[in-house]
């Protein structure tokens, strides 16, 4: 099971980030736990977590209106998780770039 989705990098979160420099925000597993959460986080990035705060969001009702009728259909519910590092700790998501 893949616990960490993808990294969030919005213009939100990058304003947090710059703001809370040890804060960085992940889409991850619903099913996953803060603490699979840390332990993916510390051997993925080789830091040190001191705090996961998660955000379990619903799927929203989506509808439209086409030359073909009328369209209904659902987002995809996910789960935010919000880490905190320790003092000192960073994480850059470019490097690979």
């Amino acid at each position: 099971m893949e616990i960490i989705v993808k990294p969030i990098i919005t213009e939100k979160m990058t304003k947090t980030t710059e703001r809370f420099t040890n804060r960085f925000g992940f889409i991850v597993n619903n099913n996953a736990n803060k603490i699979e959460i840390k332990k993916a986080i510390e051997t993925l990035y080789n830091v040190k977590v001191d705090r996961v705060n998660t955000i379990n969001y619903k799927g929203k009702n989506k509808s439209r209106y086409t030359k073909a009728g009328f369209i209904q259909g659902k987002t995809s519910a996910f789960k935010k998780a919000i880490v905190m590092l320790a003092a000192g700790e960073t994480i850059d998501f470019y490097s690979n770039i």
